[in-house]
């Protein structure tokens, strides 16, 4: 099997639809693929209609955190999208993230450069908006050259020159809230230094002590140090491992399928779920 637990549509900030994500992730030989979009599961209709026969669709979402003004995402897999709490916190960061998105735009207008929110909705299309969006108008104009290079202090990284604060979960409440959704929590991409300062080992283990799944270890943004590092981490601290590609689509290079999941742990994580079970696939429309 070949399973892919970390994907985004343009629900958020990827570019293909929920319904092109399941299709070309049947086309890419994957058996299992996980619709997590940020803080939203506004995608998970149109993937259920869309699905292929022989892929099974994992409902999840990417939750904002933050920590000792650190930024990091929880994934949450196989939870009930109605349970009133997560809801309600899910809300509440999502509502957050125009007025931010907006003060990024603020800020690079003050720095000279002519984006404007027009342009920035305009990519977001209705998704989730976000800073990959704001990263695309730069690319847009010519600022930069890919999504990846606004994502530096000069630009959009935490603390960056454009950078704007949003409402941000704790990460031990996000995981509370999550298994009391009856979900799955897994930390993503924990050693992803290259978009910020990275978490120290004592906050994961804190967050493993309040209930933490997993960690997603096989990622694009850990090089073989760090996944080895990680791997460790998790044993010591009892915790599954994961591995995913985090595929936009177009706005970022990896592909479907470039990192995946131990069958056994994919197991382990439905067992462990009771707020949602995994979707097989009928055929689509």
């Amino acid at each position: 099997m070949r399973i892919d637990l970390h994907c985004h549509s343009t629900a958020s900030d990827g570019t293909d639809t929920p319904a092109e994500l399941v299709r070309n992730a049947a086309a890419a030989g994957l058996d299992v693929v996980a619709l997590t979009d940020h803080d939203t599961t506004r995608g998970y209709a149109e993937a259920i209609a869309a699905l292929p026969e022989g892929l099974t669709l994992v409902t999840g979402a990417e939750l904002s955190c933050r920590v000792d003004g650190i930024s990091l995402h929880m994934l949450a897999y196989l939870f009930d999208p109605e349970e009133p709490a997560l809801l309600a916190e899910r809300e509440l960061v999502r509502d957050d993230r125009v007025p931010r998105a907006q003060g990024m735009v603020a800020k690079l207008n003050a720095l000279g450069v002519p984006v404007t929110w027009e342009q920035v909705e305009r990519i977001a299309a209705g998704g989730s908006v976000g800073r990959p969006h704001v990263a695309s108008a730069l690319v847009e104009l010519g600022v930069v050259p890919t999504v990846s290079d606004a994502f530096t202090e000069e630009w959009l990284a935490d603390g960056g020159r454009a950078f704007v604060e949003k409402h941000e979960t704790d990460p031990c409440e996000a995981i509370r809230l999550i298994k009391g959704a009856g979900g799955v929590a897994v930390f993503a991409h924990p050693a992803a230094a290259k978009r910020g300062r990275t978490v120290p080992e004592s906050v994961i283990a804190e967050m493993a002590a309040a209930g933490l799944d997993g960690i997603e270890v096989d990622h694009m943004d850990h090089d073989l140090d760090a996944r080895a590092r990680l791997r460790g981490l998790a044993k010591e601290l009892g915790l599954l491992v994961t591995g995913s590609s985090d595929y936009h689509g177009s706005r970022k290079t990896v592909s479907l399928g470039a990192y995946t999941t131990d069958p056994e742990v994919y197991g382990e994580i439905t067992r462990r779920a009771t707020g949602a079970f995994p979707v097989p696939g009928a055929g689509g429309i």
